[in-house]
């Protein structure tokens, strides 16, 4: 077996608030890098967008999950900072109580997520962007797997 080191650059629509699933498409670098076991690492590059493992069969948890933040960061906190718009500082909020990093165990060559676990970016503006997600990935490389 080989070590590898592997990185790219995700880059993801967003249609505005709400989650966005990065699970096939981290599962589908982490068979490019032929890796069998490793540590998968997502790194958001934003201050108003996050990255969380939640879960992935029912949406209304997704929809709960936004209200809950909307109720800790709401727009009309009376927040100081509000250069970009008045979604612009809960944005910053919501991703200091989420996460811009994750780290995933690769196990048999696949992600080793729980049978009801997805990894998402979280949008947390109102209006689409295009938002920027590092993938990098250590480990082993399965033998006779193409890079």
């Amino acid at each position: 077996m080989m070590d590898v080191l592997t990185s790219t650059v995700l880059t993801v629509p967003t249609r505005g608030q709400g989650f966005v699933d990065l699970t096939d498409q981290s599962q589908s670098f982490v068979d490019r890098a032929g890796v069998g076991e490793g540590l998968l690492t997502l790194f958001c590059r934003h201050t108003s967008a996050s990255l969380t493992i939640q879960e992935n069969a029912d949406p209304a948890v997704r929809v709960d999950l936004a209200t809950a933040l909307d109720r800790l960061a709401p727009e009309d906190g009376g927040w100081t900072h509000d250069t970009e718009g008045s979604d612009d500082m809960p944005a910053h909020i919501r991703t200091m109580l989420t996460a811009v990093s994750l780290q995933v165990p690769v196990l048999n060559a696949r992600l080793a997520l729980g049978t009801w676990q997805a990894i998402y970016l979280i949008e947390h503006r109102r209006r689409p962007h295009r938002r920027e997600v590092v993938l990098q990935i250590i480990g082993n490389q399965v033998m006779g797997a193409r890079r």
